[in-house]
Order: C-alpha cells, then structure tokens, then sequence
C-alpha cells in the first residue's frame, strides 16, 4: 500500500507525521537541509527556490517558534507568506475548516502549513485535496493534538546527526510528559526508523501511554537508572494545556524527582548532549544551569529547525 504522504514517484507530497515514512525519506530531508544551514551566514539570506508560491500558515493554536520559523524559512525560499490570524478568521464566526481551505485554495495557495488541536486535522485537509483534484497543494503538520509534530521530530534528528553522526551506536533517552507529546511521537518513529539500537522511555507512570513498550523502547520510572550511559538526553515539556485531571503533584515536585540537574546528568556519558523542543519550563523540566550549560544544543535546535523546514518546503515543491 503506497504511504498517503508519497506521490506515484514515491517523493514527498505531504508531510503528515514521521511514523511509517521510509527511512531514506527521513535521510534525504537531512541530507537536503544540510546546505540551507549556511544561508543564514551570508549577508543576503535568499533563495530564489520558493518564487511565486504563496504558503498560507493556518495555526489554530497559539505558537511562537514554530510559526516563526516556518514563515523565516518560507521568506528565505523567496515564496510570498500568509499569517491567517485565526482567532479573528471565519472559522471563529463558524465557517468549517474544509471551507476555509477551500477559500484558500480560490487566493491560489501552493502549500499549508497547519498547527491544530484536533489529532488528524492536517490529514483530513490532505485527503479533502486529494478527493477535490488539488493534488498540486501540500500540507506540513505543524502540530496536531496529540498526534504528530514531524518537522520539530526532523530538526531533532538533525542536530542529533549534526552532533553524533552515526544514530546506530547511540543510548537516546526521552524524558518527561510522553503520553501528550506529539513531539515524542514523532521523535520514537524517526529514531526508530534511523536505528538507534537502545532508545529509553523515562517518566512517571501517569504521564507515559500505555503499550509504549511495543514501539521498542525501554521503559524506566526511575531517571537516574534511565541516563545511566546515555548519549542523547531529550526533555519535554509538560503539557498542562492537554492533562484532564491531576496526574502530576506540585511541580516543585515534579522537578525535585524528575527534573534534569547537572547532578543527574552526570549519570550520562561525559559528551551527552541535552536536548528540549520548548519552550522550557525552568525548575520544572529542566534546571537553569542544565539549559544554559555547555551539553546544552537547545539554541541550536532552533537554528537547525529553520534549515529543516527549508528543505521540506523546497522538497515539497518540488526543488
């Protein structure tokens, strides 16, 4: 069965989520994003690659970095950006999400980049192209409820690969909210796909889904047994916006059994790099000194984040 994000030729149509795309297909994004990292030193940080395409961000929910970083990304490809201010758009008075694509679709939209909480929104907008002959127009998921997030999964394996080299020699330890992280999931496919041979699960029983166990990972609710000899540390955030009930106590609490300390990280290997996809939640999941520390790659997950969404886009297009 052809993977619905893949045209005939077997090249990116969509991107809709990490979790079954090729391993060749993860590599080739890496590998295309590896010159646009030198774009942002020059002096002109222009590429003629996107010119003329109109890219419309539709974030039906708030977010800073991302969207930020997609619209940076679309601006240095030369393609023209649409913000849409949901809050103040038509689907606010009503208007379904399918209508207002189809609106869009009339301005001549090229690609949509589509942060949504509702799990398999950019999806049902990929099919509704498709049904409606519009298989010319693309869809990045930027984030999706609790689904996927597989740019921010992209830019992680990046600076993984830009730090480590090789993901088939590495202990990768992921550590924190994990049952409403759509980032994590999109971090276990793509670290799964990339064969990393020891990739651990870390968090409390309440905040990890059950089943976890079945996508190969080790699952550890102790954090100092977790980071013994790891090479890659990655935080998550908490995210309280989705937790129904309490399933946590304090957060001073929380950071006092499972925040990350320079005392605990010393538990991993000496060159391990401490990794957050943000914002951070200082004295929650991560402590000041960690995030600000030398093992630190945080601000360059950022910077890579750019290069990444640059290749997908001009993937995408066709370039």
């Amino acid at each position: 069965m052809r993977n619905p994000q893949l045209n005939k030729h077997g090249e990116l149509q969509h991107l809709l989520t990490l979790d079954g795309l090729p391993r060749e297909v993860i590599v080739s994004i890496l590998d295309h994003a590896a010159p646009f990292t030198e774009v942002a030193e020059r002096e002109v940080k222009k590429l003629p690659l996107l010119r003329g395409k109109s890219i419309f961000n539709l974030f039906f929910e708030n977010s800073t970095r991302t969207r930020t970083t997609f619209e940076i990304a679309a601006k240095r490809l030369s393609a023209d950006v649409v913000n849409l201010n949901v809050s103040t758009s038509s689907t606010a008075k009503g208007e379904s999400l399918l209508d207002t694509v189809d609106n869009l679709c009339a301005m001549q939209a090229d690609m949509f980049v589509v942060r949504h909480a509702a799990s398999g929104a950019p999806v049902l907008i990929a099919q509704h192209l498709q049904a409606t002959g519009r298989d010319h127009i693309h869809v990045i998921n930027a984030g999706d409820g609790r689904h996927a997030h597989p740019t921010q999964g992209l830019l992680d394996m990046y600076t993984i690969r830009h730090y480590k080299r090789d993901f088939t020699h590495l202990t990768v330890a992921i550590i924190g909210d994990v049952l409403h992280s759509r980032v994590a999931r999109s971090q276990i496919a793509a670290l799964t796909a990339l064969g990393v041979p020891e990739l651990r699960i870390i968090g409390p029983r309440t905040l990890l889904p059950d089943g976890i166990e079945k996508l190969g990972a080790r699952i550890f609710h102790d954090m100092r047994e977790g980071l013994r000899g790891a090479d890659v540390v990655m935080m998550l955030r908490l995210q309280n916006e989705r937790m129904s009930g309490a399933l946590l106590p304090t957060p001073q609490e929380y950071f006092k059994v499972w925040g990350l300390t320079a005392e605990k990280l010393a538990l991993a290997k000496p060159d391990a790099i401490v990794m957050h996809p943000g914002p951070l939640n200082r004295g929650v999941e991560i402590d000041s000194a960690v995030a600000d520390g030398a093992q630190a790659v945080i601000l360059p997950q950022v910077t890579f984040g750019i290069a990444v969404r640059m290749a997908v886009m001009s993937m995408l297009a066709g370039q």
